[in-house]
């Protein structure tokens, strides 16, 4: 992995991360900020302006690393099927849609950060290792989790347009590939599985739709939309049978 991504990565794993793993103590460390040639002068510990003004830049993509590196991608995309496939237009709204997704989220990766904070981030803290160990040991539970719910073949062609050998990969090849080539391979895994989540939550509710507009048809009543009769048959089925138990049940159970 290209070093400027492994460190935009770690610097916003650590921004996410800090309060919620590391411990109080640690989080009375302060950072010094200096300019010009102090920052040469402390043996580079701080901050120049360009390391500043790069870390600024990383803060504005950072929640477009938290969508495509964990789980939120699929959580927000099945909640998304599920409000459409009952037909509630926009309640629940979206803010409590996505406060789930990301809530969630955490919830599933809170393992994977856990470990990142055992084997990297308080060891780095603790001056234990170096720096360069510190991003391989941040990056690899990460990383681990992405391959494992990543496709073969979504891999392998992003491993293709790479350009990188497809052949007799080990889990030392796998682990050793470049976040610009697993991430995207994750995404599109991920919008895979939650696109078929999605077409089996419309089946048993297309099907009162079916019924309901059958009934109006046989009863002549071609001027009533039959939305406004199958809603409250959809929320009654989904409350009898536990749906948001169901569907937040085996969203996270797909990721064990």
């Amino acid at each position: 992995m290209e070093k400027p991504v492994k460190r935009t990565f770690i610097v916003l794993l650590v921004l996410m991360l800090l309060l919620a793993v590391v411990p109080q103590s640690a989080l009375a460390t302060t950072v010094n900020i200096t300019f010009g040639d102090e920052a040469e002068d402390d043996g580079g510990g701080g901050f120049n302006l360009i390391w500043l003004l790069f870390l600024l830049t990383v803060l504005s993509v950072a929640p477009s690393f938290l969508i495509l590196t964990t789980s939120f991608t699929r959580i927000a995309v099945v909640l998304s099927f599920l409000r459409n496939a009952v037909g509630t237009q926009q309640s629940p709204p979206n803010q409590v849609m996505v406060g789930l997704a990301l809530f969630l989220t955490f919830f599933i990766m809170a393992p994977v950060y856990s470990q990142v904070n055992e084997v990297a981030i308080t060891p780095f803290l603790n001056e234990e290792i170096s720096q360069e160990e510190f991003l391989e040991r941040a990056t690899g539970p990460v990383q681990e989790f992405m391959l494992r719910n990543t496709r073969e073949k979504d891999l392998a062609l992003f491993m293709n347009l790479s350009g990188a050998p497809t052949n007799d990969i080990g889990p030392a090849e796998l682990s050793a590939l470049p976040l610009t080539t697993v991430a995207p391979a994750f995404v599109i895994s991920e919008l895979r599985v939650a696109f078929q989540i999605g077409f089996l939550l419309f089946l048993p509710f297309i099907v009162i739709d079916m019924i309901v507009a059958s009934i109006l048809m046989s009863m002549g009543m071609f001027m009533l939309p039959p939305v406004m009769i199958s809603l409250p048959f959809k929320l009654l089925l989904f409350v009898m049978v536990d749906g948001w138990f169901l569907v937040i049940q085996s969203v996270v159970r797909g990721f064990q």
